[in-house]
Order: structure tokens, then C-alpha cells, then sequence
């Protein structure tokens, strides 16, 4: 099992959020937006940021460093190691099954990612035949996205999707971001796709487009 920042905003949470931190991040990263994001009349949440396992990451030059997967090519179509990337996404699967063991379940879990973490939230998503309350994906994409149709279970396009994405990110361009969200709503997932000026981050506006679409979630729950 992963280990884990936790944090609830009430007793006896009826939901869970698990957040997934990018690149050479740790579970600290997105801790100190909870506040900025909740909202005071939300159900009591309990708040999960793992931290990802400490592997050599190719295009670093083989530091280590934590990672949901390797960073194998530039190529975005097979620039993610499919290995780290099954493993990364079982992790994913037993923390979900911690959530359900604690008494939330999967309809009441929302799992999100930034980067690196929203690439493996997404493909956790593609795989999930008992469906999460929603999938967040923040400048990311979708590893293997030629291979998303055949990945695909039964059930899985039931979890709507929000996607947002920087203009200007260096790291993984607006396009890349864009035609996953593309072949996603392709597949049938309800997904809404926000664009912001802004580089490989997060900006406010962001985060309140993010609470309106989570509160949406609470309100159909």
C-alpha cells in the first residue's frame, strides 16, 4: 500500500478524493489546496495523496525520483512505460479498495491527478468496471491513447471527466491534452475540457471551475 497525506473536513467523511501528484512531486504538493477548493456546504471529505514510488526516470537520466511510471521517449504516443503504468494504476486500485473498506463507496470517490497522476487517473478510469463518482485530469493526457478503445471495459463511461489544461504548457503541450480529451468523449464519457492561460500548473480560476463540477457531483449523488 501506498503511503499516504491525509486530511478530512468533518467527522465521519461520506467522500473521499484521491489526488495523484506529477512528476518528482511527493503527496504534499496538492495537500494545501483543500482549502482553496472546498466549499462550505460540501458533505464531509476525506482527502488521499499518496505518494508515488521512487523509480529512474529515463529522460532525467536515470534519477530516481518519484514517478508513477518512466519517461521513456518524447513521443507522447509511447512516451509512458505501459509496465510502470499497470503497476501505478493496481497502487491506484488498492487505495480505491481502502476507501470502500472505511465505508465510502466507489460512487462517492473521486479520483484526480495533475500530470503524471492525471495520466494514470485516466487510465485507472478506462479500466474501471464499477464506475468512480468522477475522473479529474489536470495538464495531462492519456498514455496509449491509440490503444484507449480496446482498454476500455464495460461500465467505464458512466464517470464523467473534467480536464483542464495550460495554453502555454512546455511540458505537455494544450494538443496533446486536447485530442485525449477528444478520443475520451469519443468513447462515450461525458467529460468537460477547460482551457486557461497559464503554463504546467494550476491557477484559481482553475480550481473554482473544478468545485462547481465537484459540487455538481455531491448535488446528483
Amino acid at each position: 500500500m501506498l503511503e499516504t497525506v491525509e486530511q478530512e473536513t468533518g467527522a465521519s467523511p461520506e467522500w473521499a478524493v484521491i489526488w495523484l501528484h506529477g512528476l518528482g512531486a511527493d503527496g504534499h504538493d496538492f495537500a494545501p489546496i483543500v482549502p482553496e477548493l472546498v466549499r462550505a456546504p460540501w458533505p464531509a471529505i476525506r482527502f488521499v495523496f499518496p505518494h508515488a514510488p521512487k523509480r529512474p526516470v529515463s529522460i532525467n537520466n536515470g534519477m530516481p525520483m518519484r514517478a508513477w511510471y518512466d519517461i521513456v521517449s518524447m513521443d507522447f504516443r509511447s512516451r509512458a512505460d505501459a509496465k510502470g503504468v499497470a503497476e501505478s494504476v493496481q497502487q491506484v486500485e488498492e487505495l480505491i479498495a481502502r476507501e470502500q473498506a472505511r465505508g465510502i463507496p466507489s460512487q462517492r470517490i473521486v479520483l484526480a491527478g495533475f500530470s503524471q497522476g492525471g495520466a494514470i487517473t485516466l487510465s485507472v478510469g478506462l479500466q474501471r468496471r464499477e464506475p468512480l463518482a468522477g475522473l479529474v485530469a489536470l495538464s495531462s493526457y492519456l498514455p496509449e491513447v491509440d490503444a484507449a478503445a480496446t482498454q476500455l471495459v464495460a461500465g467505464a463511461t458512466a464517470q464523467p471527466i473534467f480536464m483542464a489544461h495550460g495554453n502555454a504548457d512546455p511540458v505537455i503541450p494544450v494538443q496533446i491534452a486536447e485530442h485525449s480529451a477528444q478520443v475520451l468523449g469519443e468513447l462515450g464519457f461525458n467529460l468537460q475540457w477547460q482551457r486557461y492561460p497559464m503554463a504546467h500548473q494550476v491557477c484559481g480560476e482553475e480550481i473554482h471551475a473544478l468545485g462547481d463540477w465537484l459540487q455538481a457531483r455531491f448535488q446528483q449523488a
